[in-house]
């Protein structure tokens, strides 16, 4: 089982990791989901959440959105797993994520990825996973 610290880590290129990770069977667990950054200007990063989520026709069968940060994180990594075929089902299942550090996974050892750190960033222009859910209507 691995467990990877999301604090100050870029969403999109943690969740290729975690998504390679499981599709190659490994249990992983994400804590801290609400500390990672998506990069880009804070209104363009909202304004475009917020398009995808009034993009929907018949509401029963449309997509659904989360907003709450480890949901959001998930469903990001939804979408770098092949999850309509069955071993990207078993992988997305293998797949669990947390706000904060939950009591049994705080004495074990965490994994951080420097490739996905945000000092790559070139510039500072990037907001957290839970500042994106606060202003899209989340309560965290």
């Amino acid at each position: 089982m691995k467990i990877y610290n999301g604090e100050g880590m870029i969403l999109g290129r943690m969740a290729a990791v975690i998504a390679k990770a499981s599709l190659l069977g490994e249990e992983v667990n994400v804590v801290n989901c609400e500390k990672m950054v998506v990069s880009g200007r804070k209104t363009n990063t909202v304004a475009q959440e917020k398009q995808k989520r009034d993009r929907k026709g018949y509401p029963l069968k449309s997509a659904k959105f989360s907003k709450l940060p480890d949901r959001y994180v998930r469903r990001t990594i939804r979408g770098m797993v092949p999850w309509k075929q069955a071993r990207g089902k078993e992988a997305y299942k293998r797949v669990m994520c947390y706000i904060g550090i939950p009591a049994g996974l705080a004495d074990k050892e965490m994994i951080t990825i420097k490739e996905a750190s945000m000092k790559k960033l070139p510039t500072l222009k990037y907001m957290t996973v839970g500042e994106v859910c606060k202003r899209l209507g989340g309560k965290l």
